[in-house]
């Protein structure tokens, strides 16, 4: 019963939803420059009489619903936007060129808003209290490490919440699996150097261009070839720069790459195992290898517990029918992975996905867009997963 009313109760403020959510995809912000986003969710918040707390040092903002009993669930989202401009005809597309909600930020944003009303009309369920994490910079710089170095999760913190709008499933489902939903990162820079001369002589120097091409070939096979086959790793190399005319052998050349593991033991074997390539290879060739390693985000491993929560209650507020166990984990990061490095919790995907209106294209596309039928379907399930995590503490 609840759980129909909460859903009911969800689409009843579907349209105030869909408001906010158009505002926000029509004037997003980059990471880290998220100032006007976080004028209207204390706005909002403020409508609603939730107590708020906005940061000096970033434009994250925390809100919190007070209930009966001590324990606290947090329920994240993510704010900033990202560089691709909107290519989409709607009278809410981006109105600041060249930046656009293209990974759905926008709806995470709403539906947390949406959750936040919910709750805060009905405080008299809530056995504790909703903590509302609303974290820059997702995209970039990992705003959810800073928000925790701030210290929103204090003790009675026992959970938290998030999700994902996906549109590569459909408006009505979700998506979530136990364990692994996230890889993590890294991000790397290598360096050849190698001894320039006239192209008319390579033997009088060494030729940093045809390390670098030894060094792409040799280091594919760390993946293939060093990597337990029952485990999962991606390492690719999007830049390379280097020479400064045609017929002078190259002394620099500079690749940048991602590698993207599940393991965290995986994770560090691939790092040395890439260091060594790096430093033997252009050194057997005459030349000399620096790498720089840049530890991206840490893999998201949901904990069974909320799993099982999140699956029990969108069962009831959606249908069996409507939980996809996804098979595999995503080589994709999200920064979410923070926060359950710290506390328990889980992490899914909305469907948003809607052939009949459109919204078909994958995140990070300048068409990219969503079904706004899944805002109150994504804040009854985060309203009813925070009330079923506090009445079971």
């Amino acid at each position: 019963m609840l759980a129909q009313t909460m859903i009911e109760r969800a689409k009843a403020i579907q349209d105030w939803m869909v408001k906010i959510r158009r505002d926000f995809h029509k004037y997003p912000e980059l990471s880290s420059q998220e100032k006007r986003t976080r004028d209207m969710i204390t706005s909002y918040l403020k409508s609603l009489e939730i107590p708020y707390k906005t940061f000096n040092h970033h434009y994250g903002v925390i809100g919190l619903i007070r209930g009966k009993g001590g324990s606290t669930v947090a329920l994240r989202a993510d704010m900033d936007a990202l560089p691709i401009e909107d290519r989409k005809h709607a009278e809410y597309a981006s109105q600041n060129r060249g930046v656009m909600h293209a990974c759905g930020h926008d709806a995470h944003m709403t539906i947390l808003l949406g959750a936040a009303r919910l709750l805060a009309e009905d405080k008299n369920l809530l056995q504790g209290n909703v903590l509302l994490v609303f974290q820059p910079a997702e995209e970039t710089t990992g705003g959810a490490k800073q928000m925790i170095e701030d210290g929103i999760l204090d003790d009675s913190v026992k959970a938290i919440f998030g999700l994902h709008v996906s549109t590569e499933i459909p408006t009505g489902k979700i998506g979530i699996r136990y364990g692994q939903m996230n890889a993590a990162s890294d991000m790397l820079t290598l360096k050849i150097l190698g001894k320039s001369t006239h192209g008319a002589y390579p033997h009088e120097g060494v030729d940093a261009i045809v390390i670098a091409g030894q060094m792409i070939c040799a280091l594919q096979t760390i993946v293939s070839r060093a990597t337990d086959p029952r485990d999962s790793a991606v390492l690719t190399f999007g830049t390379i720069r280097g020479g400064s005319q045609n017929n002078i052998v190259a002394d620099e050349v500079t690749l940048t790459g991602t590698l993207r593991t599940l393991s965290p033991s995986t994770r560090e074997a691939l790092n040395d195992k890439i260091r060594q390539y790096v430093e033997y290879i252009p050194k057997g060739m005459g030349g000399r290898g620096i790498l720089e390693r840049i530890k991206g985000y840490p893999a998201l491993t949901n904990h069974p517990q909320w799993v099982k929560l999140i699956i029990k209650t969108a069962t009831s507020l959606l249908g069996k029918d409507a939980i996809l166990q996804l098979e595999k984990p995503s080589l994709g990061v999200e920064d979410f992975a923070y926060f359950l490095e710290k506390i328990p919790g889980a992490f899914y995907q909305l469907g948003c996905r809607n052939e009949a209106k459109g919204t078909i294209h994958p995140g990070h596309n300048d068409l990219f867009d969503i079904d706004e039928d899944c805002l109150p379907i994504g804040a009854s399930l985060q309203a009813a997963c925070a009330l079923e995590a506090l009445s079971s503490f």
